[in-house]
């Protein structure tokens, strides 16, 4: 239920008479809970929130939010308990036991299936078809999900433990665990692995439970996963890689070359792939950037770390896409955290700046930019520089038949049209000799230049009227060069960061942005660093129409101050700014 984003629609403190209500329902669903600790849970005077909210399949949902810690959540007018909760009161629950692997299914989103279950020495709990249950992993008591049984202890045994065991609502690592202070759970030894430590046995997963492991949820194989153990073998290898640097050197390159040799084309971009995201995150990224568009951090910080004479293709990758491997480094390694603040639009909203892959990366050699590293735990800086936009134009079919141009829709620059023009000019002897600021038209010019009611009249042209006209018969496109990046041609005029005003309500203004991303500018740190100014609230709403365009909306009318960041602070050209001329003028309060 809570493997995806959910929706809030109120948040409001509790009444009073509803405290007492809710107490009363607490008391009926679990009546394990003793007066003190249902005090505890439900305390009289402490502030205890209650969220209205949608799932992402649109089921509406109650929490109750303690110390800023989801620790119940109500569906269907049922009472559950949160992880939290059942963390401190392990036993509030009838409990099923399964494997350590099946937990990163569970958070995606799977039911517990019944080959998956671990069944205790003392047999399975006894439960009824749609009783509350909680999930547990062997060696440890602290549960990890929260479900329904889908069928009671009697159906399971004589379905042989197959099919559906728990219909899985929340679990550990999941949006509302996230929702609270985001910790882990603690280690409760259960009395089954306390007397096999007694015995000196081990505790581990056999040939024959691993296959049942694939088997325990319903889930199908998708490319994803693959991904995942993918990105694993990744792993290990960086962490090789380290380790034979302290033994020696010369013994590491040796390695390194026989294991290139070994990888296919799609293990070593995998690879590079993962070396360029986490020298972004240890190196670039700073926490004032988050949320941070996950287009921006590929295209600002991800490709300024790709090894000099390289080229980091996401395509020619296992993951074939950005989203899958942000996704992979979420779930698998707990590095970041992507969230969808926007509909159809990815940001990273959180790096675990202390995750033990992340604090034990070296930094290579041969990359492009210079890296400073900063402490353990603390974040990169980078400078925001603005890209180099120079107009060019590509050439048409109609002058493609003077013959003096490249073919094929080549892109040039106007000095490189006038030299072209001016060539040809001298080639053919067109320049008149008693002026030489006029040129004479030919057949190939008049074709190409001159509109058939001007092929009688017009003989000559002067220099500047030609070269405007041959600009004028060309297709107009720029060219933006990023820092650390390949340059970037598009056709058309580079479009204006626009900023407009407009009226929200009866008296209210808000300022509106677009087209920052097409400066490189992340449209999130833009809306932060604006609200931080003006202090006044931002939202991003997405263009409509528009792919991967953000529209920064920002209370009152800012125009100013947008002015001043975008000139002096990011120093973005005026002529790119469209709309300063709507900022308030001053003057003098009489």
């Amino acid at each position: 239920m809570f493997a995806k984003p959910f929706r809030v629609k109120s948040n409001t403190a509790i009444k009073g008479s509803d405290r007492r209500k809710l107490k009363a329902d607490l008391s009926a669903a679990f009546p394990l809970l003793s007066a003190d600790e249902l005090s505890e849970l439900v305390p009289n005077k402490e502030e205890l929130n209650v969220l209205k909210s949608y799932a992402h399949k649109g089921d509406a949902v109650t929490v109750y939010v303690l110390h800023k810690n989801p620790v119940f959540f109500e569906v269907d007018k049922k009472l559950f308990p949160t992880v939290y909760v059942l963390w401190r009161y392990p036993a509030l629950l009838p409990a099923f036991k399964t494997w350590p692997p099946v937990l990163q299914k569970l958070t995606g989103g799977a039911d517990l299936m019944l080959p998956g279950v671990v069944v205790p020495s003392c047999g399975l709990p006894d439960v009824k078809q749609g009783d509350s249950c909680a999930v547990t992993l062997v060696n440890n008591r602290a549960p990890v999900a929260v479900g329904t049984a889908a069928v009671s202890t009697e159906q399971m045994h004589c379905l042989g433990m197959k099919g559906r065991g728990v219909c899985i609502l929340h679990t550990y690592m999941d949006y509302l665990w996230a929702f609270g202070d985001k910790s882990g759970p603690p280690s409760l030894p259960d009395a089954e692995s306390e007397a096999h430590g007694e015995n000196g046995e081990e505790c581990e997963i056999s040939d024959k439970e691993e296959e049942e492991v694939d088997k325990c949820v319903e889930e199908q194989h998708s490319p994803e996963e693959t991904v995942t153990d993918q990105a694993q073998s990744c792993f290990e290898e960086l962490s090789l890689v380290e380790q034979d640097e302290e033994k020696g050197e010369k013994n590491n390159e040796k390695e390194e070359e026989t294991q290139d040799e070994q990888k296919t084309p799609q293990e070593v971009m995998d690879a590079m792939l993962l070396q360029c995201f986490l020298h972004a995150l240890k190196s670039k990224v700073k926490k004032s950037e988050l949320p941070l568009l996950t287009s921006t951090f590929l295209r600002n910080h991800m490709f300024s770390c790709c090894p000099s004479g390289k080229q980091l293709d996401i395509k020619k990758s296992s993951y074939k896409k950005l989203s899958k491997f942000l996704q992979t480094m979420e779930q698998r390694y707990n590095i970041v955290r992507v969230k969808e603040l926007t509909k159809g639009v990815e940001s990273i909203v959180e790096v675990d700046w202390k995750n033990p892959e992340l604090r034990s990366f070296s930094f290579p050699e041969d990359t492009d930019v210079e890296s400073t590293p900063l402490p353990d735990g603390e974040e990169g800086e980078i400078l925001y520089h603005p890209p180099e936009i120079t107009t060019l134009y590509s050439v048409s079919a109609r002058l493609e038949c003077s013959g003096h141009v490249p073919l094929g829709g080549a892109t040039l620059h106007p000095a490189e049209v006038r030299s072209i023009v001016t060539e040809y000019v001298k080639d053919n002897e067109l320049v008149d000799e008693n002026n030489k600021n006029y040129v004479t038209i030919n057949p190939t010019l008049c074709d190409c230049l001159l509109e058939k009611s001007e092929y009688q009249e017009v003989v000559s042209l002067k220099w500047d009227d030609l070269f405007s006209r041959t600009l004028g018969r060309m297709q107009e496109c720029y060219q933006a060069v990023f820092p650390g990046q390949p340059p970037i041609v598009k056709k058309g005029h580079i479009e204006p960061i626009d900023i407009t005003v407009a009226s929200r309500g009866s008296n209210k203004k808000v300022t509106l942005m677009k087209n920052l991303e097409v400066y490189g500018l992340d449209p999130a740190v833009v809306a932060s660093v604006l609200q931080h100014r003006v202090q006044a609230s931002s939202v991003l709403q997405p263009v409509p129409g528009a792919k991967d365009k953000v529209l920064v909306q920002i209370q009152g009318n800012q125009i100013q101050q947008v002015g001043k960041l975008l000139l002096d602070h990011y120093q973005i050209p005026r002529k790119y700014i469209q709309g300063l001329e709507k900022a308030p003028k001053g003057g003098k309060k009489k």
